[in-house]
């Protein structure tokens, strides 16, 4: 009764811990989009590893209460909306099923033994699920106000993944490392060790990860401000003409190369270990 007790704080205790850091990940936009959805350092991945540390249950708790949050965070959404109706479903599709979807991250974690891979499918299929949500939301509640009524399906599927496929990105991308660095199912999370790992293989492999994570910051940063009409303040695809298309295509070049290259030093390391 007293293990099971200390089990149930100790898994209370890392929740609420993980939410909090959540929340200050969530704060911390690097991409803040004009008609709400935002680009984060990964804010979902602490919800994440509390759903696959301890099951779905918990998860469950952890994704509702983190959406509450989120839903207080972004209370000046409702202002926009007269009706209870467009409020309701703004609350519901918006916020408080959009994050609670990440209750399954953990599902895998039953099918798949490599943690890495379980918990990459548990982000991709959780984010997937936020991103119809929202689209959902855009294409209904917000069609007729911040989007054109005629296509909002297709202009909500564009809107929201301006901000969704980056946020999924590094999400992953962080993800994945931290995964292969800690192992998150002992009761204990440990670090991992290899022996045939060294440190330039162990550097090559981070700053490779940072490099690719950087990328895709500063090529949204550089699209981002001419997706809104700097008049009406409407969210539009025409100023993407108007893009520095040299600045971009150098910055991905130059960013992807790097971290290909790291990539491969890494990996290329680590077969001459393996060798010997």
């Amino acid at each position: 009764m007293q293990n099971k007790t200390s089990k149930h704080l100790v898994a209370m205790t890392e929740c609420s811990i993980m939410i909090a850091l959540s929340t200050v990940l969530s704060i911390i936009k690097l991409v803040d989009m004009p008609y709400g959805g935002s680009v984060t350092i990964a804010s979902m991945l602490p919800i994440v590893i509390a759903v696959f540390r301890h099951g779905t249950a918990w998860g469950i708790g952890t994704a509702l209460v983190n959406s509450a949050v989120q839903l207080f965070i972004g209370l000046n959404t409702l202002s926009y909306f007269s009706t209870w109706q467009s409020i309701v479903a703004i609350i519901l599709l918006d916020y408080i099923i959009a994050f609670s979807v990440f209750a399954l991250a953990g599902v895998f974690k039953k099918v798949e033994k490599r943690q890495n891979y379980a918990i990459l499918y548990g982000i991709l299929l959780s984010s997937i699920l936020r991103y119809a949500c929202h689209v959902i939301s855009g294409a209904t509640v917000w069609a007729g106000l911040s989007i054109p009524t005629n296509a909002a399906l297709l202009y909500s599927l564009s809107y929201n993944a301006t901000y969704m496929v980056p946020e999924t990105i590094i999400l992953v991308a962080i993800g994945i490392y931290l995964t292969s660095a800690v192992d998150f199912t002992t009761r204990i999370p440990t670090r991992i060790k290899t022996q045939s790992m060294d440190k330039l293989e162990v550097y090559s492999t981070i700053i490779s990860g940072l490099l690719l994570v950087l990328t895709i910051v500063v090529d949204v940063i550089i699209v981002a401000p001419y997706l809104q009409d700097p008049d009406s303040g409407e969210f539009v695809f025409t100023n993407l003409k108007n893009i520095n298309a040299v600045l971009l295509t150098i910055v991905s070049i130059v960013g992807i190369a790097s971290s290909l290259a790291l990539f491969i030093v890494s990996r290329v390391r680590k077969s001459k270990l393996k060798a010997i």
